[in-house]
């Protein structure tokens, strides 16, 4: 830029003198080349520029010869510098430092022009000079304003965080609310495909139609239908049918004969569109009609018209759906483990019991009423136990009493139904741990309590609950025989409660308790110092 000013003074002037100019502005620039980085040297160098700039621009006007009778056009020949200035500002995000340089610069061209003379009069009165002076400060504006908006839009986007973790929050963000605003806040997929259908109802007549979607293995299932009778779609794709050709070419089909197996008839139409989202298919319309020629061209327009947002709005509900299923997988799995570890073994032992009940009822009656005895006693312990898992499922963190609240809850019914006496400590700050890790350390305090509860043996239950986040710590102890071996490998129960502490970054800790029991103790993030005391909401009870 000194270059390009140096050789548009000497095309101006003429003089080889006002070049002195630019060596002013080049020692002024100095500093802060060498020094970018320093607090003071950087600022101080660009505002040394933009003085000598407006001072330069108003000599150089005097003695340039461009405009003829209109003077002062020659101060274009120095002003382009002040990009120079603006520039740097904005590469380094210093917005308001770049206005500054503005207003210096402005101001300094004021000034100048006011005590500069020129054909008797002062340089300010020259309307050349007024209009290339603001010219170029509306054009670095300009420039300065852009950068800072470009600015904030790279802001947005990355916020120095890694872009698939920020586009998962947008698209999370973005489900959650427009799920809450359709119909029904839901998005399940068979009632968008019965939403579709009712749509296409109105642009397309029908006597059959269904909505089908893949399922895995080359096959597809009926995600909704419509007509009289139930039909038996055509869900092979390897088929030879209109079917699988619009699956593998995404377009329209049409047919003269039915998609399903059963139906042999002659004079049908058959419609079939792909659901194309992107570049996938999710799914496919069918379209059935008694009449030939039912589909002409102009009605394939305006199903397409319906099924290509639709096409969306079902991979997102299929999509969910599979989010659903993966998050909810690890728990089913865990009831279905402890339905058949629990009470599908204890029915069979009262199966047994029934059994023997009834080879005895001819030969000891008294011995079949005490066998029934002890089986009503074993019904009922049993009863029991499912109200015990159907309280744990219900069992969450309620937003305003906290985690300490959940446990101690869960601990004083549970030791009530095991004859247990239950001592409670909790110390619990008003701040509260994120909601899911709030929800894994009540599922492992559940799983220690139950299991003092039903393996144990003991008489008294000891929980402490202290929550000071990102500090939270669980303990959970009993007088019971303990277990003789406190490794988590062929322990079920135990293995579920280190996975649980793993996934929120915490420390499970089973060690024995003396003089008998066991302590599971589960720790969440580092203990605070605690210089003074605070306040703390403690219980002790049994």
């Amino acid at each position: 830029m000194l270059v390009l000013v140096a050789v548009l003074t000497l095309v101006a002037t003429g003089d080889a003198a006002q070049l002195w100019w630019i060596v002013l502005l080049a020692f002024a620039g100095l500093p802060g080349l060498l020094a970018p980085e320093h607090r003071l040297l950087g600022p101080l160098s660009r505002v040394t520029e933009a003085v000598v700039l407006g001072l330069a621009a108003s000599q150089v006007a005097v003695d340039s010869a461009i405009g003829g009778s209109v003077r002062g056009l020659g101060a274009s020949a120095v002003l382009p510098y002040l990009a120079v200035p603006v520039t740097v500002t904005a590469l380094r995000r210093r917005f308001r430092e770049g206005g500054a340089l503005l207003g210096v610069t402005a101001v300094t061209l004021l000034v100048a022009g006011a005590i500069t003379q020129v054909d008797g009069g002062r340089q300010l009165g020259q309307p050349g000079y007024l209009a290339v002076c603001a010219q170029w400060l509306i054009l670095a504006t300009l420039g300065l304003w852009a950068a800072g908006a470009l600015h904030q839009v790279m802001r947005v986007r990355g916020d120095g965080k890694p872009q698939p973790y920020a586009e998962a929050t947008r698209l999370l963000t973005q489900l959650r609310t427009v799920a809450r605003q359709l119909p029904g806040a839901t998005l399940d997929p068979g009632g968008i495909a019965e939403h579709l259908l009712e749509e296409l109802r109105t642009v397309a007549p029908s006597a059959r139609a269904a909505v089908l979607s893949a399922s895995g293995g080359g096959r597809l299932v009926v995600l909704a239908q419509t007509g009289a009778d139930r039909v038996d779609w055509e869900t092979t794709l390897d088929a030879d049918s209109a079917i699988a050709d619009a699956w593998a070419s995404q377009q329209p089909q049409t047919a003269a004969r039915s998609q399903a197996r059963s139906h042999h008839g002659g004079g049908v139409s058959a419609l079939i569109v792909p659901l194309v989202a992107g570049v996938r298919t999710v799914g496919l319309v069918v379209l059935e009609a008694d009449a030939a020629q039912a589909y002409p061209p102009p009605v394939v327009s305006r199903v397409t018209a319906l099924t290509g947002p639709a096409a969306l709005r079902l991979e997102a509900a299929l999509l969910f759906d599979e989010v659903r299923s993966l998050a909810t997988n690890e728990e089913r799995q865990r009831l279905a483990r402890e339905i058949h570890d629990g009470v599908a073994q204890e029915l069979v032992m009262v199966g047994y019991g029934i059994d023997n009940a009834l080879a005895t009822v001819h030969d000891d009656a008294e011995e079949t009423a005490e066998s029934l005895r002890a089986l009503r006693h074993e019904v009922t312990r049993v009863i029991t136990e499912l109200r015990l898992s159907l309280f744990e499922l219900r069992s969450e963190v309620d937003r305003h009493g906290g985690l300490a609240a959940a446990i101690a809850e869960y601990a004083r019914t549970v030791g009530a139904s095991g004859g247990l006496r239950v001592h409670l400590s909790l110390d619990e700050s008003t701040a509260r741990l994120p909601a899911a890790t709030e929800a894994e350390l009540l599922r492992i305090a559940q799983e220690a309590v139950t299991n003092a509860r039903k393996h144990a043996g003991a008489s008294n239950l000891w929980v402490t609950c202290e929550v000071d986040p990102p500090y939270a710590q669980i303990e959970v102890s009993d007088d019971g025989h303990g277990i003789g071996d406190q490794r988590v490998e062929g322990h079920y129960g135990l293995a579920i409660m280190a996975e649980r502490a793993e996934r929120i970054r915490g420390r499970l800790e089973i060690r024995p308790r003396q003089p008998s029991g066991t302590t599971v103790a589960v720790v969440v993030g580092s203990s605070p110092r605690r210089d003074n005391l605070r306040g703390s909401a403690a219980a002790e009870g049994e």
